[in-house]
């Protein structure tokens, strides 16, 4: 069950921008499994994507037809990742590709494939083919909660968000962006998939920006498991239905923001969404020598299985938590200044248990849904926040029966 998470009600629809959504039984009968986003012909868009060495086929095939810059459309499917596949996992990449651009009546380089599920199995190509030949006709613009639930594996809800930015005058922007991930995440680059549009028309190498930006504090701020997929990727749209916008505006910022905040939100949802996950915990690191080594420090807490075994039982053992930092890799670390506290429970100052400190304190807001973890390492003026979740029983049953 997801950490105080639940789907959207209704995503906006962006003008520009239409989903469609099918089913090709690629894992499993009785769920939709495939969907395809229609771009308007002024569109440009920006993407990151995973930095495993054993990316994809997909996302070798998006990265270069996005180098290409004349993209149109956007292929997902769930259930099968096309990971660790070789040759046949190329020509099938490209194969889909094809379908999706002849029913849109584009070429295929102009579509992005993306694929989400288990590595190592062939795609089952026929049965998608006659699912994308159909998708053209239902494509809506008011298809993005659709397109939230087609994309999602191991999900337990939709992810979406909306925002709107006013640009000046009586002009408006809108963003909206869905994304599917629940294990298999940590931030070597964005950790799940992820699309998100707007109506304004901006530059691709602006947006490109915008969106690597919008990333440090989000995609890039979690972790559920430590694992890092073959297959992350996050693409930003911006179809160019409404106001221009540029760096040189003044509205710029705020568009970033708010894109941020979308990115931010969505990314936040897939940790409340981790596999298993019982708690939501923010990792709020301050007083390093920069923000590097700020990041450093709160992803080895966040990865470590002792802290987030011991947050998964509600369990206060602030030592572990202590020894995960004190393993970070930091030089010339003076553990004489650490401070640690959950909430506003402090519990270590100076490197050392405080006087005041009592276990039924940090043990009632461990037994909370959501809490953070302070740490002020005391030697500078770098800082990061990190979101991640516990460890539980129900992970381990999640990927040990994930094929079955």
């Amino acid at each position: 069950m997801a950490v105080n998470l639940s789907a959207p009600a209704r995503l906006a629809p962006v003008a520009g921008a239409e989903w469609a959504v099918g089913e090709a039984a690629i894992k499993k009968p009785g769920r939709n499994d495939i969907a395809l986003l229609k771009l308007a012909d002024t569109a440009t868009v920006a993407g990151v994507f995973t930095r495993n060495a054993f990316a994809a086929a997909p996302v070798r095939l998006a990265q270069k037809n996005l180098a290409a810059g004349r993209v149109r459309a956007l292929l997902v499917n769930s259930g099968n990742a096309n990971a660790g596949t070789g040759r046949r996992g190329d020509a099938d990449a490209l194969a889909c590709c094809e379908s999706a651009a002849r029913s849109l009546g584009l070429s295929a380089d102009q579509v992005l494939p993306f694929s989400t599920g288990v590595i190592g199995e062939s795609l089952p190509l026929e049965r998608m083919q006659q699912t994308i030949d159909t998708l053209s006709d239902d494509l809506d613009a008011d298809g993005w909660l659709a397109a939230a639930g087609a994309i999602m594996t191991t999900d337990t809800v939709e992810k979406g968000a909306s925002r709107a930015v006013d640009i000046g005058g009586d002009a408006r922007v809108t963003l909206t962006g869905i994304a599917k991930g629940s294990g298999m995440i940590r931030p070597d680059m964005a950790t799940m998939l992820s699309f998100i549009a707007t109506d304004a028309a901006i530059a691709t190498a602006d947006l490109d920006a915008a969106l690597r930006q919008a990333m440090t504090g989000s995609f890039n701020a979690i972790s559920v498991d430590g694992d890092t997929s073959t297959n992350d990727a996050c693409v930003a749209c911006a179809t160019g239905a409404g106001a221009p916008l540029s760096p040189a505006d003044e509205a710029w910022s705020a568009f970033v923001g708010a894109l941020t905040d979308v990115a931010r939100e969505l990314a936040q949802a897939i940790v409340r969404d981790g596999e298993g996950a019982t708690r939501f915990i923010t990792l709020v690191v301050s007083g390093a020598r920069d923000d590097e080594e700020a990041r450093a420090v709160a992803f080895t807490v966040a990865h470590s299985p002792l802290v987030k075994t011991a947050c998964f039982a509600g369990d206060p053992n602030w030592g572990r938590i202590l020894a995960a930092v004190g393993r970070a890799p930091i030089e010339d670390f003076s553990i004489e200044r650490v401070a640690i506290a959950l909430d506003d429970v402090a519990i270590v100052a100076e490197g050392e248990p405080r006087a005041d400190y009592a276990e039924s304190d940090a043990a009632a807001v461990m037994a909370n849904s959501e809490y953070t973890i302070a740490i002020d390492l005391g030697r500078g003026k770098g800082s990061t926040t990190v979101w991640t979740s516990d460890l539980s029983y129900e992970y381990v049953r999640i990927n040990a029966e994930y094929r079955s």
